[in-house]
């Protein structure tokens, strides 16, 4: 190994490593080396163990947790993922903000989207796949209905639904918060543990409910109208999944949408550019 490092600096031009009696340690310019190359690294041994399971006639399956929609919006990631491990079945199985991590814990999804903030340490948060604005959804006979847009100062004169324990804490304060932010009290009205419970209570005026604007693409409804919030920041959805269960198929899917997200921002960048 000794006489490899060396062929490699010499190859290079510089020293890779700081060596004594005692340790041993990366070089500025190794440490830059080594994060240059682990990506690459983690393709190379992602294509190679996908090659082994297609030779040996195994298939394999991946199944993917997901939000709402988060089929449909990651559809291009999906297909190129196919596309390049075609040994490879994905399953779906939908997740719900009343339990967002119970699947994944259980086994039950391989990884999943899900909602940054994460503050869970038994899990891993992948690459960012989408972002979204934040929207009120409101009755058609809500005062607030006929407005263009609303700011988060509005809720305190609404009510907003209460959550089901297993959703963390922080999660709750970011999207139903107990305040507005100058300090204004927001009510709290029924329990809801669905998109669709969510849905009807706000449908039957009982509440108004802070939604990602995916709701409004997917999921309109008689009697319910979406509302800009003015001021709200950006949602951003990532992949996660549990650190112990970090396999070849888990990393190709997430760098997969990693390299799509990049294709779609230098596109984007280019269309800006013309």
């Amino acid at each position: 190994m000794s006489q490899s490092i060396k062929k490699q600096e010499r190859r290079i031009g510089a020293r890779l490593f700081d060596r004594t009696s005692r340790t041993v340690r990366l070089t500025p310019l190794g440490e830059q080396l080594y994060t240059d190359l682990r990506a690459a690294y983690g393709q190379i041994r992602t294509a190679i163990d996908a090659a082994t399971a297609a030779a040996r006639g195994h298939t394999a399956t991946l199944t993917l947790g997901v939000f709402g929609p988060h089929a449909y919006e990651l559809a291009a990631v999906i297909d190129r993922f196919r596309a390049r491990n075609p040994h490879c079945e994905i399953l779906f199985r939908e997740v719900h903000f009343s339990d967002p991590f119970g699947p994944l814990r259980a086994g039950k999804v391989d990884l999943q989207t899900c909602w940054l903030l994460i503050r869970e340490p038994d899990l891993t948060v992948g690459p960012t796949v989408l972002t979204d604005t934040l929207m009120l959804m409101v009755a058609a006979a809500h005062p607030l209905a006929t407005r263009e847009s609303v700011s988060l100062e509005d809720l305190a004169d609404c009510v907003l639904p209460q959550v089901t324990p297993a959703v963390p804490a922080y999660w709750e304060a970011a999207l139903i918060p107990a305040h507005t932010p100058s300090g204004r009290p927001i009510p709290r009205g029924p329990r809801v543990a669905t998109f669709q419970e969510a849905q009807a209570v706000v449908a039957a005026n009982q509440a108004v409910c802070v939604v990602f604007a995916e709701a409004s693409r997917y999921y309109q409804r008689p009697g319910t109208v979406y509302l800009p919030i003015r001021g709200a920041p950006l949602g951003r959805w990532a992949l996660i999944w549990r650190s112990a269960n970090d396999n070849p198929l888990v990393r190709a899917f997430a760098q997969t949408a990693a390299a799509a997200r990049s294709d779609r921002a230098a596109t984007a960048g280019a269309a800006g550019i013309g």
